[in-house]
């Protein structure tokens, strides 16, 4: 997983991941440790039901329940995580992405915007 520095709010997307299987609940407790530093608790996941394979409504980490909930997203291979007042938007690059496709895939999403004008 990369993501974009905190203060970096320019762009739709916040980071990229790259999970290692199919199976989103196998990957989700990983994926969220990580990421409940800069969202506190984790409380919901909107993912890319075409992405998945079938995922329950809740999935418990340790003693924390998380809302699960498939989504129909435009672009495909998204994911939004929610904490206590804030949100992550992540693109999902295919468990099946090779090695050097996933880490320029990874590297693209957090990439800043090359200057365009001079100071």
């Amino acid at each position: 997983m990369r993501l974009k520095p905190k203060a970096d709010i320019k762009g739709y997307l916040d980071g990229a991941w790259w999970p290692r299987s199919g199976k989103l609940t196998a990957e989700l407790p990983d994926l969220l440790a990580v990421l409940t530093v800069r969202l506190g608790p984790i409380q919901r996941v909107i993912y890319d039901r075409t992405s998945w394979s079938r995922v329950p409504r809740r999935l418990t980490v340790g003693n924390h329940a998380i809302q699960l909930e498939a989504y129909p997203f435009e672009l495909g291979n998204t994911m939004y995580v929610y904490g206590n007042s804030s949100m992550i938007v992540l693109h999902v690059i295919a468990s099946t992405t090779s090695h050097d496709s996933a880490h320029t895939a990874l590297m693209a999403a957090v990439a800043r915007e090359p200057k365009t004008t001079l100071d």
